[in-house]
């Protein structure tokens, strides 16, 4: 025994009762190697005791009271004066104690482990499944107030979307032109929007007004629309709000069916700060082959040097094609959009 390394060999006198109702009997105890033996006065041996398995009794209590595990009939007791020997057993039996497995902590360690795995999965998991969830319940009515009220938190830097009287229907030609005649009120022109277009719940599309006056080529507004409605295709704007907003906020539209004011704000300063991210290549010519449209003005306002957007360039679906999407007369009034 490691715990007693200091001792070749340790004996004391003890009491030591085979049997519930039987006599006690004087032995003499040995304590050596994982072993308690116990003998006769003459030296007969009466029995062994595995010390792994001895379980004390009566805790610090003197004399010492002890018996093996599962059998507390058999008892053994170490009178007090014998203090070598019941510090001896105590040490040895407080070693394997400290050794032995301890199963309790080990299931309270997996179940800890488990719980802690299952609670990152539920916060990395739940908030994608509860926004996806969420874009397939909300109604279109829905969104489409979600959209309006983004939109006003936004005028209020933007200043209020331009309505220019001899413009209005132009635009609304425009849309229908390049959207579908069922989408023929989806622009909304922004007049001190730093970014060219983006998009909100409710099939809007947000255009500054540097899309009108800074080019000549009504093609070249087309391709921003046409873009923008790609844009909201690939990646649902319900989806960005909510993923803006957060887990809470997500909760509380599927409960009340509103958001938070303070998460609606925050999310139109991200619509009108965030990088423009670019809309694929290929699906953009689909668009554009779609809407019977050329890409190749859009391509060159993108990038005046056409680096960057030589596929919509080389493979323009529309080349040749010179069908305008919009009359002469439509796109004057539209580069006053923002006039009278």
């Amino acid at each position: 025994m490691t715990a007693l390394k200091e001792y070749d060999r340790l004996e004391a006198t003890g009491l030591w009762r085979p049997a519930p109702g039987e006599q006690r009997r004087e032995v003499i105890v040995s304590l050596g190697d994982a072993t308690l033996t116990l003998t006769e006065i003459s030296g007969a041996v009466l029995t062994h005791w595995s010390v792994a398995a001895m379980v004390r009794a009566n805790g610090t209590a003197r004399p010492a009271l002890y018996h093996l595990d599962g059998e507390p009939g058999e008892t053994l007791e170490i009178p007090e004066d014998e203090t070598a020997m019941i510090d001896g057993i105590d040490r040895v039996l407080r070693a394997i104690e400290r050794r032995r497995p301890r199963p309790g902590k080990l299931r309270f360690a997996i179940g800890g482990s488990v719980a802690a795995a299952l609670a990152l999965a539920v916060l990395v998991w739940l908030p994608g499944a509860l926004e996806r969830y969420a874009t397939t319940v909300v109604p279109p009515a829905k969104r489409a107030e979600i959209g309006q009220a983004v939109l006003a938190h936004m005028t209020r830097v933007t200043g209020q979307p331009c309505r220019g009287r001899d413009a209005r229907a132009p635009l609304r030609r425009l849309a229908a032109r390049v959207l579908g005649p069922d989408r023929a009120n989806a622009l909304v022109v922004l007049p001190t929007a730093a970014r060219d277009s983006a998009h909100l719940p409710g099939g809007v599309i947000l255009l500054g007004r540097q899309v009108f006056e800074d080019h000549e080529d009504p093609d070249i507004a087309a391709g921003y629309i046409l873009a923008e409605a790609l844009r909201a295709r690939l990646d649902d704007p319900l989806r960005d709000v909510l993923d803006h907003a957060g887990l809470i906020a997500t909760l509380q539209l599927l409960t009340t069916g509103s958001l938070p004011e303070e998460a609606l704000s925050s999310y139109a300063e991200q619509v009108l700060t965030a990088p423009q991210r670019p809309a694929p290549n290929d699906a953009l010519l689909g668009a554009f082959q779609a809407a019977q449209m050329r890409s190749t003005p859009y391509a060159y306002a993108i990038d005046p040097t056409g680096e960057t957007t030589l596929p919509l360039i080389e493979a323009d679906p529309g080349a040749g094609d010179g069908a305008p999407v919009a009359s002469d007369s439509d796109w004057v009034r539209l580069q006053g959009v923002c006039g009278a």
